[in-house]
C-alpha cells in the first residue's frame, strides 16, 4: 500500500515537470514575474519614514509666529446692505416710520392690512392674557394648545380640506415638509424660479432634484418623459421611486402665477405628484381668498399637499400644510420644524384665527385687492429704464433694469438710489434679497413693490408717479 502511494507522488511529480518543459515560454516568463513580485510585497516596507531633523524650540516659535490661519468667514464691506439696515418704529401697517421718516408702506406683505387690525390686536391680548407669551414646548411636549387646535381646523375647512398642521416659522414650513416625503433616490421636478424655502427643503431631502424652466410646461413635459424612459430601463427601481412636481402658487421671485390647469394634466399622464406653495397666493387668488386652486377652478384634491406662511395675508407668524388626513399626519411624525421646534405661541394662533374670520366676513377684499394690483401694474408699465416683472393679480411686483450694467453690484447700487430716491418723497419700497451664493438660480437684482387693501387709488398713483421720476432722474 506504502509502495503504491509512493509510485503515485512520483507519477504527479513527473507529469508537473513534463507540463513545465512543455509551457510557452512567454507563460513562465509571465509566472516568474509575479512570483518575484510577490516575494517584493512580502519583505518591503509599505512606506519610508522620511529623514527629518527635530526642530529646535525657538524655530518651532518663528513657524508658529508665521502661520496665518484662514478667515472663519469670508470678509464683508462695512457698508453691505445687510449690515446697514433700515430701522422702523411702530407697525408696518398702511403708514410706517422707517428712520423716523413715515412714509407709505410699499414693503411690508400686509396684503389684507390686519396687521394692525383691532379685532385681531383684541384677540391675540385676550389670548396673552389667558396663556401667556410662549409655549415652551413642541407639540408633542406639552405643546399642543387647544387654541392650536381650533386653527387647524378652521384652516382644513376655510382650504376645504380634510386636515391641517401649522407651524411656528413660516420658513420651516415648506422647508419641514418636502424632506418628509421625498427622501434619497427619489425625483422632484421643481421650477427654477423657486423660492429659498423650497430649495432648502431639498437640499435637506436628498432627492434627485430636476429643474424645469420657469413656467415652461413644454419643458417640464420633456423631463417628465426622459425619466419615463429611463423607468422603463429599470422598472424595479421606478416601482419604489416617488415623483413630484413642486411649484408656487404666486412666485416670490418673479411675481408669476402657475399654470395649475397644465400641470394637473401633467400629474395624471405621468403619474406625480404635486406640492403647491401658496405663501404668496394664500389670502389673495380665489374669490373666497383660497389660493390657486380657486382662482383656476381646480379640484384641491387633485393637489397632494399645499403649503403655505400666516406671514403675508394672516399677518401673523408661522405657516400651516393641509391636505388628506393621512398626508398630514405623516408630518406629525416626520416634520421637523413641527416635531423639534417650540410650537406656535397661542396669541398668534389667535390672531390668525380672528384674521380667519375677517376674510369669511369680507370676501369682497379680493377683489379690493386684485383692482389696486391692476391699477399699479397699468400704472408702472413704460417706465424708461424699467420693466415690471409679475402677474396682474399679483401684490408683490419687481421693477427690473431694462438693460444692465454689466455688474451685479452696480445694479443694485442703481436700484439702491431708486429705492432712496422714493424714500425721501415718502413712499418706502425695499429691494429684493438673496443669499447669491446658496440661490441654485440667482434671480436678477429688482425692487420689490407691495400692494395692500389699505392703499388708496391716490396713494398708487403718486407711488408710479415718484418711482417714474426716480427712474428719469437715476437712470437718464
Amino acid at each position: 500500500m506504502a509502495a503504491a502511494v509512493g509510485m503515485g507522488q512520483q507519477w504527479v511529480l513527473v507529469e508537473m515537470v513534463q507540463a513545465f518543459y512543455e509551457a510557452p515560454a512567454y507563460h513562465l516568463i509571465l509566472e516568474g514575474i509575479l512570483i518575484l513580485w510577490i516575494i517584493r510585497l512580502l519583505f518591503s516596507k509599505t512606506y519610508k519614514l522620511q529623514e527629518r531633523s527635530d526642530l529646535t524650540p525657538k524655530e518651532k516659535e518663528e513657524l508658529i509666529e508665521e502661520w496665518q490661519p484662514e478667515p472663519l468667514v469670508p470678509p464683508v464691506s462695512k457698508d453691505h446692505p445687510a449690515l446697514n439696515y433700515s430701522v422702523v418704529s411702530g407697525p408696518p401697517s398702511h403708514k410706517i416710520i422707517v428712520n423716523g421718516k413715515e412714509c407709505i408702506n410699499f414693503a411690508s406683505f400686509n396684503f389684507l392690512g390686519l396687521l394692525d387690525n383691532e379685532r385681531v390686536k383684541n384677540a391675540a391680548q385676550a389670548s396673552l392674557r389667558k396663556y401667556g407669551v410662549g409655549t415652551c414646548g413642541p407639540r408633542g411636549f406639552y405643546g399642543t394648545f387647544d387654541v392650536h387646535l381650533e386653527l387647524e381646523d378652521r384652516l382644513a375647512k376655510f382650504m376645504r380640506t380634510e386636515e391641517s398642521i401649522i407651524y411656528s416659522y413660516g420658513f420651516a414650513t415648506i422647508a419641514s415638509a418636502i424632506p418628509a416625503y421625498s427622501k434619497r433616490g427619489d425625483i422632484v421636478f421643481v421650477d427654477e424660479a423657486a423660492c429659498f424655502a423650497i430649495q432648502k427643503g431639498l437640499q435637506a431631502s436628498r432627492s434627485n432634484i430636476k429643474l424645469f424652466k420657469h413656467n415652461d410646461m413644454a419643458d417640464l413635459e420633456q423631463l417628465l418623459k426622459e425619466q419615463e424612459i429611463e423607468d422603463q430601463k429599470n422598472p424595479r427601481k421606478a416601482c419604489v421611486t416617488r415623483r413630484f412636481i413642486l411649484v408656487e402658487g404666486l412666485y416670490m421671485n418673479t411675481g408669476d402665477i402657475c399654470p395649475l390647469p397644465e400641470l394637473i394634466k401633467l400629474k395624471y399622464k405621468y403619474k406625480v405628484r404635486i406640492f403647491l406653495e401658496e405663501s404668496l397666493s394664500f389670502g389673495v387668488l380665489g374669490e373666497h381668498g383660497r389660493g390657486v386652486t380657486e382662482h383656476f377652478g381646480i379640484n384641491v384634491d387633485d393637489i397632494d399637499l399645499i403649503s403655505a406662511n400666516m406671514e403675508n395675508s394672516l399677518a401673523s407668524i408661522g405657516g400651516f400644510c393641509c391636505g388628506r388626513s393621512f398626508v398630514i399626519d405623516h408630518q406629525r411624525l416626520s416634520g421637523q420644524g413641527y416635531c423639534f421646534s417650540a410650537s406656535l405661541p397661542p396669541l398668534l394662533a389667535a390672531a390668525a384665527i380672528e384674521a380667519l374670520n375677517i376674510m369669511e366676513e369680507n370676501p369682497d377684499i379680493f377683489q379690493i385687492l386684485r383692482e389696486k394690483c391692476k391699477r399699479i401694474h397699468k400704472a408702472l408699465q413704460r417706465i424708461s429704464g424699467l420693466i415690471v416683472v409679475g402677474d396682474l393679480f399679483s401684490p408683490a411686483l419687481h421693477l427690473q433694469l431694462e438693460e444692465t450694467s454689466g455688474s451685479r453690484e452696480n445694479d443694485m447700487k442703481l436700484l439702491k438710489r431708486i429705492v432712496d430716491y422714493c424714500m425721501n418723497r415718502s413712499i418706502a419700497l425695499t429691494q429684493a434679497r438673496y443669499l447669491e451664493k446658496e440661490e441654485k438660480c440667482l434671480p436678477p437684482p429688482s425692487i420689490r413693490v407691495v400692494v395692500t387693501v389699505e392703499q388708496t387709488e391716490e396713494e398708487l398713483d403718486k407711488a408710479a408717479s415718484i418711482i417714474r421720476e426716480a427712474a428719469q432722474s437715476v437712470l437718464n
